[in-house]
């Protein structure tokens, strides 16, 4: 139950029926498409349960991939992506088409001014936004906020969709989106029903729960996935030099999974990352720090944010990388999510 808000006499906001809203144009062409298009039942079983539920996400595989599904040889897999490369235009495109494609892209409230206005407006659907910073910066004090201001109608600078959140550190508690969302005015049991969560503990677990999203998203209107942290289990399943190389390989399949997402369902992709000590920071830098996961990390997220520490309650943001933003001086802003300004 989720799509807009309004309303009511007591001037409180409330979630309504997305039956009730205009329906968008579809980002997405259903798998059971393929049926149509001559393609068994029984293989398009085969990919929803590899975590396949869309023709876009599809065509997003290797070949090599799908026939490493059990049940679909080559020559199945050769016709189901010759179905498929029918329905869905994979192709080039001008210049003009990619920047209607744009439009489609939504930017949600971090229910700070500066920081909104820092990023352009908000957190980008359809791209990694990485936050990066020591502890108790503000990272997962920013999730928190976007699982409530995502449930905001896009009038309001929402996402006007549901909110799935990853923790892989135990962070989440639900009693902190009672204040945030007492602050947007939304009604508090509808806030957190629309907040699917799950802890993983392990980076095998992570990756699956990733897979599992498919069939939620495909049905339902998610606008934010979460993942709060991206690195933390990976810097526990995974020791020592001798297994770099593996563990950098496993993040970076992981990091494809989410950038996957964030475009086949066009959903804002937030992840916090941990930084490391920077040894060769300089002799001049106080306090050198950088982020942890290397270049592999760094490639994947789209924009790029740095938390840290300012004054009291006070933290400190500034876009580290963007492809659009420019890398602008540290913005304030206030950790106390039930104020005007955070």
């Amino acid at each position: 139950m989720i799509a807009t808000l309004k309303a009511e006499e007591a001037s409180q906001l409330q979630l309504v029926e997305r039956e009730d809203v205009d329906d968008e144009e579809d980002l997405f062409e259903a798998i059971d498409k393929l049926i149509s298009a001559g393609i068994n039942a029984g293989d398009v079983k085969k990919l929803q349960d590899a975590g396949i539920y869309t023709c876009n996400g599809l065509m997003m595989h290797t070949k090599k991939n799908l026939t490493g599904i059990k049940g679909l040889s080559e020559a199945k897999v050769e016709k189901i992506c010759e179905a498929a490369e029918k329905i869905v235009n994979f192709g080039y495109i001008t210049g003009s088409d990619a920047l209607l494609r744009r439009k489609s892209v939504i930017r949600i409230t971090t229910g700070s001014q500066a920081l909104d206005e820092l990023l352009g407006g908000g957190i980008e659907t359809s791209c990694i936004t990485e936050a990066f910073g020591e502890f108790r910066s503000g990272k997962t004090q920013l999730a928190h906020t976007l699982c409530v201001s995502t449930q905001l109608p896009t009038n309001m600078r929402g996402g006007n969709g549901k909110v799935a959140y990853i923790d892989t550190e135990g962070t989440f508690r639900p009693d902190r989106i009672i204040p945030i969302a007492e602050r947007f005015g939304m009604d508090l049991g509808a806030v957190l029903d629309n907040i699917v969560y799950a802890r993983a503990y392990t980076y095998e677990h992570q990756y699956n729960l990733l897979l599992g999203l498919a069939a939620k998203m495909s049905e339902e209107p998610f606008r934010l996935l979460i993942v709060d942290s991206v690195i933390a289990l990976f810097r526990v399943d995974f020791t020592g030099r001798g297994e770099l190389a593996e563990r950098q390989q496993k993040l970076a399949q992981m990091l494809s999974r989410l950038t996957k997402i964030a475009e086949e369902f066009n959903v804002a992709v937030y992840m916090t990352n941990q930084v490391i000590a920077d040894p060769g920071g300089g002799v001049f830098i106080s306090d050198p720090k950088k982020p942890a996961g290397g270049h592999v990390l760094a490639h994947a997220a789209t924009i790029r944010l740095m938390f840290r520490k300012g004054k009291g309650e006070q933290r400190v943001c500034k876009v580290f990388d963007a492809p659009n933003l420019p890398e602008a001086e540290a913005i304030s802003f206030y950790l106390n999510f039930s104020v005007e300004f955070f």
